[in-house]
């Protein structure tokens, strides 16, 4: 189950490390859905900002790279999820806590 601690003992974790575990469950995913592959894409972004790189350095060239094993609705879903998340990131971080912790009580 996911509580409310879980949220809490990630918030502390390094966009670097975070940008690590998705990667890492990703890898080997064969299908994984636009929302996973965009929560990837927002990091690399926000990575590229805080580092004060030129955005899309990094982040374009894994989107090139998806575009060659994803379906163009993917792509696209990805693209719009991103923008989703970076210019609205408080919105939909407390929609998906709160489906994640409603879920978890239901799996009680």
């Amino acid at each position: 189950m996911i509580s409310e601690k879980d949220f809490l003992e990630n918030e502390n974790v390094s966009l670097e490390e975070r940008i690590t575990r998705i990667e890492e469950l990703l890898k080997d995913k064969k299908d994984p859905r636009p929302m996973e592959l965009s929560i990837l894409l927002a990091l690399k972004i926000a990575y590229e900002m805080k580092a004060g790189l030129e955005v899309g350095v990094s982040s374009s060239e894994l989107v090139a790279k998806w575009s060659e094993i994803y379906s163009e609705w993917t792509i696209e879903e990805t693209i719009a999820l991103t923008k989703q998340l970076l210019l609205h990131p408080k919105e939909l971080a407390e929609k998906i806590k709160e489906t994640a912790i409603e879920k978890g009580k239901k799996n009680e």
